[in-house]
């Protein structure tokens, strides 16, 4: 029986450095995994990687085709940007690969939809590390609600809201590794899909209707380096049931913020209201820089060097799950929860591509906004995916 997977991690910018280096090298989902390779076209970030996991430079890869060529492995883990997650992705499945990705499954629905098809057509495993749905807040209410204890979903707002800092090039240290990350993701890429992707598993519903509304104001304003994005994004949800939610996403928060994160939620039911601190965790610290919170859930770090929490058992479950399927020792029935299109974020990645259309055709006021009008989620499907596919989807 294998014990361990032979992992080959594509990609090792700042998603690795912030949190998936201690999936690898300090929690107790180490020992399940044996790192064999990595590929980046970014030396720097190669051999930062290569380093700290010990590889011979005959591991270290400037592209994930190499990689995949060069190396017998079990599985990757494929760590690009959004809009590059489909190539070695579908490379690695239709290698005999397993893989997992970070959230979300992709920039766009056929990409996402690609993805999907290669895992069917290759019966390898394929997980999406949507964390968010690990946070033991966010289990404990949807457990709740999933019981009827609430009654019919009306209505919700989330809000998940960074600080400048995280988006800022002229932050010393950079938060992430791109001058133009806030350029190339935005709000919704970042973060709206963490909040959209808990509360449809929340209430198992496909929203039929996107809108946004995006504010430019602080990121535009930036010295020496101005970006070119969205400080705040609204994303209205909107249900067949009549149900709507409010997601409200954004980095401008100034940098004296309690939380790097400031982030809740509250849901409006028929029978009852849902109330979700969910940049409170319990631990607030003040010292020289000033008073902060401390969100030792998300990633909590050991006396004995180990790191915990949801950002690290997310995945590691994911990996607990695959060495499973590789045994045989996976249920048919786990099976095809794991391959369902909720579970691997297709839907998630359907709401980004609606509010991303929304804005580009949308209408600027001259005051910094972008006023959005309503994207058809069927018919977005249908045009991307055509009817048939768009039918499979539940959307048809």
């Amino acid at each position: 029986m294998k014990t361990r997977l032979r992992l080959g991690v594509i990609g090792a910018g700042a998603v690795v450095r912030e949190i998936y280096q201690y999936l690898f090298f300090r929690s107790r989902y180490s020992e399940l995994l044996e790192i064999c390779a990595v590929a980046d076209p970014n030396e720097e970030y190669r051999n930062w990687f290569g380093d700290l996991a010990g590889l011979p430079t005959g591991r270290r890869f400037a592209t994930h085709q190499d990689l995949l060529a060069g190396v017998n492995l079990d599985a990757v883990q494929v760590n690009t940007p959004d809009h590059l997650h489909c190539a070695p992705a579908v490379d690695a499945l239709s290698a005999g690969l397993d893989v997992l990705l970070p959230k979300p499954t992709a920039a766009t629905i056929s990409d996402a939809h690609a993805i999907l098809q290669a895992a069917g057509k290759s019966g390898r495993f394929l997980a999406v590390d949507f964390h968010k749905r690990q946070d033991p807040r966010l289990k404990e209410a949807q457990a709740r609600f999933q019981t009827g204890r609430y009654g019919t979903f009306q209505a919700a707002v989330f809000y998940m809201l960074d600080k400048l800092l995280v988006a800022d090039p002229n932050h010393t240290p950079r938060f992430f590794a791109s001058p133009d990350f806030a350029q190339r993701n935005s709000p919704v890429s970042f973060l709206t899909v963490h909040m959209a992707d808990a509360l449809m598993n929340m209430v198992n519903l496909i929203p039929a209707q996107v809108r946004a509304i995006g504010y430019a104001h602080k990121l535009p304003s930036l010295k020496p380096i101005a970006v070119q994005g969205f400080d705040l994004v609204d994303t209205e949800l909107l249900f067949q049931t009549g149900a709507v939610a409010h997601i409200l996403t954004g980095w401008a928060l100034p940098n004296s913020a309690w939380s790097t994160t400031v982030q809740s939620a509250r849901l409006l039911c028929s029978d009852g209201l849902i109330d979700l601190a969910l940049d409170m965790p319990g631990l607030r610290e003040i010292h020289a820089e000033g008073m902060s919170e401390v969100n030792p859930l998300f990633r909590n770090f050991e006396k004995d060097n180990r790191v915990t929490g949801y950002g690290i058992s997310s995945p590691g479950r994911l990996y607990e799950q695959m060495l499973a399927f590789r045994n045989g020792r996976l249920s048919a029935e786990e099976q095809q929860a794991a391959l369902n299109p909720m579970a691997l974020g297709f839907y998630a990645t359907l709401v980004l591509e609606a509010a991303e259309q929304s804005l580009a055709q949308g209408s600027q006021t001259g005051t910094g906004a972008t006023l959005g009008g309503p994207v058809d989620l069927r018919r977005l499907l249908s045009e991307q995916l055509g009817p048939a596919v768009a039918k499979q989807y539940r959307l048809g």
